[in-house]
Formats: structure tokens, C-alpha cells, sequence
């Protein structure tokens, strides 16, 4: 077994194509049994925020493994792989545990060292073990992922600014309407982006009104920021009044649309608009942009301006040296699950090869006792005692030092040629950790699927949901 990554992210695609690709609770968990119940998937977990659409997966083979994953994405979008293809990323082995853990830690995010995708890789581990879709391989790398993400961020100095996308949004607000302070800002959805902008924004000084599809959760919310709570049929009403509206909500479809905007501009007596779109797929009409006197933020946005400053963290809120640090983190703390999971690999072969020889050992004795059957019971005991001894001294050393030869890149290789020398027939058939260099010798880390296309059978109907 092997881990796999597959996913498409801000890194990657346009966010009209994120919007194609987005989840909603139920989505996420339809998507998670497909992916366990196809042919090479054992183990899942699926990463789903308004950046990126990733997939943690245990495979029983590299290829099989890619196609599985990529045909239930495909699925989902609506589209098929080779559409997909050029926007999908593939990591493997080694290179998906420091990938997972390089987001849990804020570093791959579209505003570098951001807290919230840790709280989202920690909901999604969490859903993953409701529906049972994680066992013995993906839960330690989930653990540690979650651990490297909190040490990132207790050790380093790369969430000093406490920057996040709500809050780097707003900085796009202030530019065009100056401070916030109180003045008065309507958020709509109250989930947690909503949560995170209103308080952002309680914090700035504004007046925020929440309203939400669910009202009770709208009323806890304003109530905690010390806000107001309005009903979604009063938005056109709370439109006209508020200075700056913020939308976030999990709907599938258009929440605002040009007309609400329209008729809320007519109330308005010239005073502009900043709205800020974070949802995916997106809140708000684009046509809403167009119109006279409104600012628009949104994703897209977001994402085009790292992408004409690509490497370089938004507003220069994270240092250089903190970056490294969180980088030197995670490398520490992905080279140490590495070598755990590459010593589990190479357990079975120890345990078998001394269960071979204890066998041996026994077959041994027995045959002793038959053909010397008058030897009296303390020299049988003493015979046993030094064969077994001889034994354990034969073994001692090739095991520890197939333990150790684990921890070094290739070493579940010697734990191949000892199944083989020694005839243990463990599961010959199965994929190991060494798949990772006798499949892929040259994978880069982060390869886009449409590298492997020539080796990814997606051709079924030619479409993924041609898959069964």
C-alpha cells in the first residue's frame, strides 16, 4: 500500500474551474465512499475549501491509483479526465506526506500562513473517520500532518500578522473606502468563513449585521461579536444601509444577484459598494461588478494578484526566515513519519522470518526426541535452550539492520530481498513503499496528471463517469 495525493488547486486552476469542482458536505461524503469503493482505493480523505479539491488516498498501485482518483473527480465536475487533466497535480509517497502536511501548515495556501486550512484538514479528517473512510495508514499521517500545522504555527513567526484571506480581502476594501471602523457591514452565511470575516471585522471596529439561511446560527453569531441579526428576506433593505457587504455561504447557486444589487444602488444616494465574494462557487452575480459604484473582491481577485507576485506572501506579512522555518518543520517532521511508516513496512518480513525459523527450531526438537528417545528431560531442555539461542543470535543481526536500512530512502528494498532469500512469500503480489521508485524512479513532486496521461487508462466511455 501506498499514499497518493491527487487534487487541483488555487496553485493550479482558475477559480471558475474551483467553482466546478467544489464540495458541499453531502458531495464530500458521496465522494469519499466512490473513492474507497473503487478498485485500488482502500483508505480516503478529501480536502475540500474554497482553494483546493485534494484527495488523500491509500492505493494498493500507483497507476490504478491515479485513475480511480482522478475518474471520481472527474465525476463530480462533470467533465472527464483528459479536461481535467492539465489542472490536476499528483504527489506520491514521500512527496504526499510532505504536500499534506506543507498545506496543514499554511505554506501552500493563497495567503501564506493562514490558520483556517488546518481547521479544514482537521474537519475533513474528522468526516473521514465518521464514514470510515480512514484506517491504520492514513490516520498517523493525518495526526502528524495536524501536529506539523499546530508546531508551524506555535513555533514560528509565519501567522504574526494574523493574515487570512478574510483579512487580506478587507485590506482591498480599506484601500477603496478607508478605514472600517463603524461603519455599517453586512455578512451573509455563517459558517465558518462567515465567522471568520465577522469577527475579522468586529475586530476592525465595524457594525456587522449576519444573516444566514439558518437564522439561529445567524442570531449566535451576531450575539458572540456583539452584532445584529437579520433575515435573508431583508437583504435588499440591509444592502441599501451597509457600506460593505461580505458573502460566504455554502449555496451551490447565484445568492445575489444583479438586480438585488441594482435596486440597492437606486437607495443608496451615490454612496459606493465594496462587496467581498469568498464563497466557491461564488455568492454573487459576476454581472454585479459592472455595475456603477460597486467594488468587487473575490477569489479571482485574490488569486491573480499571487499570481503576478508569485512566492512572494500577500502584503510581505510573513518574513523570509519564518517561512524557512516552517519549511525546515515540516521537512523534520515528515522525514520522521517517513521512517515510520518505512520501519512498519519491514515489521511482517521480521516477524515472519523468526516465526520461519522458531518453526524450524520446533520441526527440529521433535525430530531429536524421535530418534534420541531415551535422552532424560534436563538435557532436552538444555539442547533447546542452545538452538534457540544459536538462532537468535543468526537473526539478531540481519533484523536490526533491515530496521534500520528501512529508515533510508529505498531501504523496504532489503526487505524485499530478504522475503526472497528466505522463501517468506509475504503477499508477493502486493504494492510496497519501494513502488514509489520502481513505478515512478523520476516523479517529481506536484507532476500534473497530464504527465502520466499516456499512462492513465481514463478511456471507459471517454468520459470518467464512464467508470463502474
Amino acid at each position: 500500500m501506498s499514499l497518493l495525493a491527487v487534487g487541483i488547486s488555487h496553485q493550479t486552476a482558475p477559480v471558475s474551474l474551483l467553482e466546478q469542482v467544489s464540495m458541499t458536505g453531502d458531495d464530500k461524503v458521496k465522494t469519499l465512499h466512490e473513492l474507497v469503493d473503487s478498485d485500488h482505493v482502500s483508505e480516503a480523505i478529501v480536502l475540500a475549501t474554497c482553494n483546493r479539491i485534494e484527495v488523500f488516498a491509500e492505493v494498493d498501485r500507483f497507476h490504478g491509483g491515479v485513475t480511480d482518483v482522478s475518474r471520481v473527480l472527474a465525476r463530480h465536475a462533470g467533465a472527464t479526465v483528459e479536461e481535467l487533466s492539465p489542472y490536476v497535480t499528483v504527489y506520491y509517497e514521500d512527496q504526499a506526506i510532505g504536500h499534506l502536511c506543507t498545506v496543514a501548515a499554511g505554506l501552500d495556501s493563497m495567503v501564506v500562513g493562514e490558520t483556517q486550512v488546518l481547521g479544514q484538514l482537521r474537519a475533513a479528517y474528522a468526516l473521514a473517520q465518521d464514514e470510515g473512510t480512514v484506517g491504520r495508514e492514513l490516520h498517523p499521517i493525518a495526526q502528524r500532518a495536524l501536529r506539523v500545522g499546530k508546531r508551524v504555527h506555535a513555533e514560528t513567526g509565519i501567522d504574526r500578522a494574523g493574515a487570512s484571506l478574510v483579512s487580506v480581502a478587507l485590506d482591498r476594501v480599506t484601500e477603496t473606502l478607508g478605514e472600517l471602523s463603524g461603519r455599517p457591514v453586512l455578512v451573509v452565511g455563517a459558517g465558518s468563513m462567515g465567522a471568520l470575516a465577522a469577527t475579522t471585522l468586529a475586530r476592525r471596529g465595524a457594525a456587522v449585521t449576519v444573516s444566514s439561511r439558518t437564522p439561529a446560527s445567524a442570531a449566535r453569531l451576531a450575539e458572540a461579536i456583539g452584532g445584529r441579526q437579520a433575515d435573508l428576506e431583508q437583504l435588499p433593505r440591509e444592502l441599501a444601509a451597509a457600506d460593505v457587504l461580505v458573502t460566504c455561504t455554502g449555496a451551490t447557486g447565484t445568492v445575489i444577484g444583479t438586480d438585488v444589487v441594482s435596486a440597492a444602488l437606486a437607495a443608496r444616494d451615490g454612496r459606493p459598494l465594496a462587496i467581498v465574494d469568498l464563497a466557491l462557487p461564488r455568492d454573487v452575480d459576476p454581472g454585479v461588478a459592472a455595475l456603477p459604484g460597486v467594488h468587487v473582491v473575490d477569489l479571482a481577485m485574490l488569486q491573480g494578484e499571487r499570481a503576478a507576485h508569485p512566492g512572494r506572501p500577500v502584503e510581505g506579512s510573513v518574513a523570509a526566515d519564518d517561512i524557512a522555518a516552517a519549511h525546515a518543520l515540516v521537512e523534520l517532521e515528515t522525514s520522521l513519519l517517513r521512517a515510520e511508516r518505512q520501519a512498519a513496512a519491514v515489521a511482517p518480513t521480521v516477524s515472519a522470518l523468526r516465526s520461519q525459523a522458531a518453526e524450524v527450531v520446533d520441526a527440529e526438537l521433535l525430530r531429536l526426541s524421535t530418534r534420541l528417545p531415551d535422552l532424560d528431560a534436563k538435557a532436552r531442555s538444555e539442547i533447546a535452550r542452545t538452538v534457540r539461542r544459536v538462532v537468535d543470535k543468526l537473526l539478531h543481526e540481519p533484523t536490526v539492520r533491515v530496521k534500520e536500512l528501512a529508515a533510508a530512502p529505498g531501504g523496504t528494498d532489503y526487505a524485499d530481498a530478504l522475503r526472497a532469500l528466505f522463501g517468506l512469500g509475504l503477499d508477493g503480489d502486493r504494492a510496497t513503499l519501494s513502488d514509489a521508485v520502481t513505478v515512478d524512479p523520476q516523479l517529481p513532486a506536484g507532476t500534473p496528471l497530464s504527465a502520466l496521461d499516456p499512462r492513465i487508462d481514463a478511456s471507459r466511455d471517454g468520459r470518467a463517469g464512464g467508470a463502474t
